[in-house]
């Protein structure tokens, strides 16, 4: 493991590098001074969904939902509940496919909710339907290594 992991700031975008023995003592932006990791998914797209993907060296956990999609709205909740069990070693975002069609399109979105793990910029896994909070958590992290 590095001894600094580089982590992008929720709020302002801001690329932290963070000693990797103190993940868990919730680090602070050095730009913004808010908390890097809230225990809440956060509703990303266009530049800034880029810059989580490619600069964060933990793994990003994308749910691609729209407001219409019954299922989706199902597991809003467990996707917000299991932020507080994966941070700080999995980022979650969110990401409305009505709101980012580009982005829906640019990685195969075909049926909603699905849940893509990245790794490193690059797709690791990808799961499609809803889930509760343990189904998440625990794909999440056989997934996330």
């Amino acid at each position: 493991m590095p001894s600094q992991i580089e982590v992008v700031c929720p709020h302002c975008s801001k690329v932290n590098r963070v000693p990797a023995a103190r993940m868990a003592e919730r680090p602070i932006c050095v730009s913004c001074k808010q908390e890097i990791f809230t225990g809440e998914p956060l509703e990303s797209g266009g530049e800034q969904f880029a810059r989580h993907i490619d600069r964060n060296d933990i793994p990003v956990l994308v749910d691609f939902w729209a407001p219409w999609c019954g299922p989706c709205m199902a597991m809003a909740p467990a996707f917000a509940q299991s932020a507080q069990q994966l941070e700080p070693g999995v980022r979650l975002l969110k990401v409305n496919t009505e709101s980012n069609p580009d982005l829906a399109g640019r990685y195969g979105i075909r049926s909603i909710p699905t849940m893509v793990l990245f790794k490193g910029g690059k797709e690791a896994a990808r799961q499609s339907g809803a889930m509760n909070v343990p189904g998440i958590v625990s794909w999440a992290r056989s997934k996330a290594g």
